[in-house]
């Protein structure tokens, strides 16, 4: 990887989609969500420790520059996608990091989507209350 190579990775989780370039440039210590820092952006805690996971299990925190896009969405499956995206980015930088990253289920998809309410009912599975009388 040259000074200058930026490596490009998408994440994704429920509606949301992170688009994250990776590089080994500058100090190492920045991550920018939306222009934003990761402070700034997720403030709650445990989601940035979630956003920050591949990080801490490759022992690579400090290593790199991220820059991430993150829309759609809510906060929470923004983080997911951000680490879904961190950790397919260093996938692509040391594929000897793999199989610590598939033994952690980092760079799987996590599938689960929001079920469509039906017509008739209140929600998705929840019904209108039936009344006997």
């Amino acid at each position: 990887m040259s000074a200058a190579e930026r490596i490009m990775a998408t994440g994704k989780r429920k509606n949301a989609i992170a688009r994250v370039w990776m590089t080994r440039t500058g100090d190492g210590e920045l991550i920018e969500v939306n222009k934003k820092s990761i402070n700034d952006y997720f403030k709650i805690e445990t989601l940035r420790l979630l956003a920050q996971q591949a990080l801490e299990l490759t022992n690579t925190h400090g290593k790199f520059n991220f820059y991430i896009l993150a829309s759609g969405g809510g906060i929470s499956g923004q983080a997911g996608a951000v680490r879904h995206g961190i950790a397919k980015a260093l996938e692509h930088y040391d594929n000897s990091l793999r199989p610590v990253l598939k033994k952690a289920g980092l760079l799987t998809r996590d599938s689960r989507e929001k079920e469509r309410k039906k017509y008739g009912q209140k929600g998705a599975r929840a019904r209108y209350q039936y009344s006997k009388r």
